[in-house]
């Protein structure tokens, strides 16, 4: 009988229990054909908050704590020698949810089994040229790599044609939603309001989930919210350098009609997301970021929130008629908007209903899982012949 073929998943971002849905439902639908074990850094300092390494009892795959170190910053972040240990045991093929072009990501181009396939998964939507060292790390990786997972239209529109990239096998699978935990909540909702110190009767709350940096936008959607009229609540959940900014703005409104939330883990996203009305993601390009993929998007959809968005980067093929794109410049257009849905509950049902929709036929776990694993399939069965 055949044995299992082998997978070994790496992701710093795999410290936090949530974001290991990827490799349980890979374990899951690979069930008596793959093996899988994902690897996550023991402790990961991060840049909004440090993270012990989650762990849960029901998770399909096995799971390999190893030492991280510089994580505070993840270009420099290195794992340790125990990571080089696991690496050699017998894989078939070694997934690495780390940009090729870092130091951890070269790592493991560099300890990785020669007999292993090895493919990169990356966020980079941006033609950038990196300085050394991380120039002659991405060729070195890649130059390993037997092929690549784009996590995004506009990555690999990036990327496919960079030299190291468009020589190996690609694929566009995007992240997933985890709808166990995702999902519209009446009573979630209530309870959220309700701890915040609102009520249910009150205005449409514009909500805003994320970092509190300038290239998520928050000035171009506070300075909308100033133009609107109507009455509207507001509440930020996230963190950032911007926070203080924020809460400066925030008491020129003294009816208590914003609210900022801090220090939410993801798994705690969930009833925040139910207590909005609307998300607005007014994410800006900059010379060296434009949105990569806007998870929280997809998150809201399974929640039944309509969302507002920007057109920076992926998140035109994220949103498609699903949402509403406006130019992520013009403030007057944002406060149009979100105007616009505060006024009207009908179209916010009828975008609810789309957005549901949507996350199940294209952003549900089990199905990225099948194409991770149909890709990687290609991949082994190629090196046979």
């Amino acid at each position: 009988m055949t044995r299992p073929r082998r997978l070994v998943s790496i992701a710093h971002s795999y410290c936090v229990a949530l974001n290991r849905r990827l490799a349980h439902e890979m374990a899951v639908a690979g069930a008596g054909k793959w093996e899988v074990t994902a690897v996550a850094p023991s402790f990961f300092q991060g840049d909004l908050r440090p993270i012990r390494l989650e762990m849960t009892h029901d998770e399909a795959c096995r799971i390999e704590a190893v030492p991280a170190h510089f994580s505070k910053r993840i270009h420099f972040m290195l794992y340790g020698g125990k990571l080089r240990e696991v690496l050699r045991k017998e894989w078939d093929l070694i997934h690495c949810w780390e940009e090729p072009y870092i130091l951890a990501g070269g790592q493991v181009a560099l300890w990785a089994d020669k007999r292993a396939a090895l493919v990169y998964a990356t966020f980079q939507n941006i033609e950038k040229q990196y300085p050394p060292p991380f120039n002659r790390i991405e060729k070195h990786s890649m130059n390993r790599a037997s092929g690549w997972i784009a996590f995004g239209q506009t990555i690999e529109q990036t990327l496919g044609k960079r030299p190291g990239y468009c020589e190996r096998p690609s694929r566009v699978i995007p992240l997933g939603v985890d709808f166990d935990k995702f999902h519209p909540d009446l009573e979630a909702k209530e309870r959220t309001l309700r701890n915040l110190g609102w009520s249910a009767a009150h205005p449409p709350v514009v909500g805003y989930l994320g970092r509190f940096v300038a290239e998520k936008g928050l000035n171009i959607l506070t300075g909308a919210l100033d133009q609107i009229a109507s009455p509207w609540r507001a509440l930020f959940v996230g963190a950032g350098p911007l926070e203080d900014q924020l809460r400066e703005w925030a008491m020129r409104y003294t009816d208590d009609r914003v609210k900022i939330v801090t220090g939410v883990k993801h798994d705690e996203v969930p009833q925040y997301l139910n207590a909005m009305d609307m998300l607005c993601a007014p994410s800006q390009t900059t010379i060296a970021w434009r949105e990569q993929l806007g998870r929280m998007l997809i998150e809201a959809f399974a929640c039944g929130v309509p969302v507002i968005a920007s057109d920076s980067g992926e998140i035109p093929h994220v949103i498609m008629d699903t949402g509403l794109i406006v130019n992520e410049k013009d403030e007057t257009a944002w406060a149009q908007a979100i105007a616009g849905l505060i006024e009207d509950s009908s179209r916010r049902a009828e975008m609810s209903k789309k957005g549901i929709d949507r996350a199940h036929a294209d952003y549900s776990w089990p199905r990225i899982a099948k194409q991770h694993l149909e890709f990687f399939d290609e991949l082994l069965e190629g090196r046979t012949h």
